[in-house]
């Protein structure tokens, strides 16, 4: 293990959660970011960590349910030793059936028991006892109880506070070096690696839903969190590369009423718009980078960075401090265009 800090360029909830990872199995780290912590896509407001569908399981999906097994102990030990709370509880989740979907529920019910651990599996219900119960054409309703939440930005606050209290440096304002480090600089950092950047807006409202479970209603996250607010999200465009919100954020808080009736006269207390970094695979980019020793990439969070950042960090630990590479083959960084 080297005693000489380690860089992290970026400190969005990749480069934080590297850092943490690092600093947690006795590596020092510094960690440059060029704006200010959670500046890009880890500063929206939803913090859905949702898991991906039972069937056709593959590594991701293991990997990412791993993630969500282990976050409640891994966001507590940051809760702990930072003394900041990240917002996080694994509440569950509640999604409306169409109709003629009901097989097809049952289908994905199956496959839960067989991919998933039985305590979080889903089932299908008449009655949900739930605060937020979003409109259902068939009278029915999925739930799950491994979906979790986490406040974005909180948890950029709750990570940079525990890697300062472990003796971490988090530099502010300030370019990484072109130096080796960890490269989690988002959009920025992605061009090299293929991909694109998807703006998305979300909004908050004020409505105090306690820990009841969050809705996925019609590819919509409506997620109540612990501070009196229900955080409403996302669009999902890929042509625009402006940060402002706009008309589509009103529609999309207009569905989130027209769903959830409870919020109709919740008022908006924020809105939000940003880029995030979607790989051209759709799976995270994590690994050595090719043809630049001692250079290593932790990027392409898109919808599932913050449920994946754990599981990204743990691995490229274990690759750097260990030489244990445990890291799937379509997660690992493809050979930069020139």
């Amino acid at each position: 293990m080297a005693s000489a800090k380690l860089n992290v360029a970026g400190a969005g909830v990749f480069g934080l959660a590297c850092a943490w990872e690092l600093l947690r199995r006795g590596q020092p780290v510094q960690v440059f970011e060029a704006a200010r912590i959670g500046a890009g896509s880890s500063g929206g407001h939803v913090g859905a960590l949702a898991p991906h569908a039972p069937e056709n399981w593959n590594p991701k999906k293991q990997i990412q349910l791993d993630a969500l097994i282990g976050a409640h102990d891994w966001w507590a030990e940051v809760a702990r030793v930072g003394g900041t709370d990240p917002g996080y509880a694994r509440t569950g989740r509640i999604q409306p059936v169409a109709e003629g979907a009901e097989d097809r529920m049952r289908e994905r019910i199956a496959a839960s028991k067989v991919n998933w651990p039985d305590w979080a599996g889903m089932e299908l219900t008449d009655g949900p006892q739930a605060g937020l119960v979003p409109v259902s054409p068939s009278g029915l309703w999925l739930i799950d109880r491994l979906t979790a939440r986490i406040s974005p930005r909180r948890a950029g606050a709750a990570l940079a506070a525990a890697i300062r209290a472990k003796g971490g440096e988090i530099i502010e304002g300030t370019p990484a070096p072109d130096a080796p480090a960890i490269w989690a600089t988002g959009v920025a950092g992605l061009a090299p690696f293929g991909g694109n950047g998807v703006k998305g807006q979300s909004a908050l409202l004020a409505f105090d839903a306690g820990d009841q479970p969050q809705v996925f209603a019609d590819g919509l996250h409506i997620v109540p969190h612990s501070d009196g607010t229900v955080a409403i999200g996302s669009t999902s465009e890929r042509d625009a590369t402006d940060t402002g919100t706009d008309h589509q954020l009103d529609e999309l808080i207009a569905k989130a009423r027209l769903y959830c009736p409870a919020l109709a006269d919740a008022p908006v207390v924020d809105r939000w718009a940003g880029i995030r970094p979607r790989a051209k695979s759709r799976a995270p980019i994590v690994g050595a980078w090719p043809g630049r020793p001692g250079h290593y990439v932790a990027n392409g969070g898109f919808k599932i960075g913050l449920a994946m950042a754990p599981a990204a960090a743990g691995m490229l630990a274990d690759l750097i401090l260990e030489g244990r590479d445990r890291i799937p083959e379509g997660f690992r960084p493809p050979m930069a265009a020139d």
